[in-house]
């Protein structure tokens, strides 16, 4: 079973904290799956991770537009993607079920600290998944560097 990880975005937007994760995945060997609510933020997102450093080249490619299968990181707005991902990267506050941190090696959920509405929803989606028995971590960069605020275990 995968454990679902929390970050809460402080001082750093979704665009600089997601191609450092998306470093770390793909360094692990995992393919990737970002999960939008939306096919225009999600091709926003693309644009950004396009121009990101020469040395931090991020292979990827937006769902719908061909080899979505082959992609190592593919933008999507499905809940099954079609490279067959190990992590997913949730935004925008995207469903995550429990049977999603059950079949994947881990899902993070990224939500902006700044929005109300996104810091609910991510109450909630922390709740339905411990309630489930997801193991869970809290991760916040309020202090300027990424720490480990919470953590729960597998309770299921």
């Amino acid at each position: 079973m995968g454990a679902a990880y929390f970050y809460h975005l402080t001082r750093q937007p979704l665009e600089v904290t997601l191609p450092a994760l998306l470093q770390k995945a793909r360094g692990a060997g995992w393919r990737v799956a970002v999960r939008g609510t939306t096919e225009a933020r999600l091709r926003w997102l693309d644009e950004r991770l396009w121009l990101g450093p020469d040395d931090g080249f991020l292979p990827h490619g937006c769902a719908g537009t061909g080899f979505d299968a082959d992609q190592p990181i593919l933008l999507t707005t499905e809940a099954k993607a079609a490279n067959e991902p190990a992590c997913v990267m949730a935004i925008d506050g995207a469903e995550v079920t429990p049977e999603d941190c059950a079949s994947l090696e881990r899902v993070c959920i990224l939500f902006d600290g700044n929005d109300q509405a996104a810091v609910a929803t991510a109450r909630g989606q922390w709740k339905a998944l411990t309630a489930a028995g997801t193991p869970a971590q809290y991760w916040s960069e309020e202090s300027g560097r990424w720490e480990k605020k919470a953590e729960s275990p597998a309770t299921g």
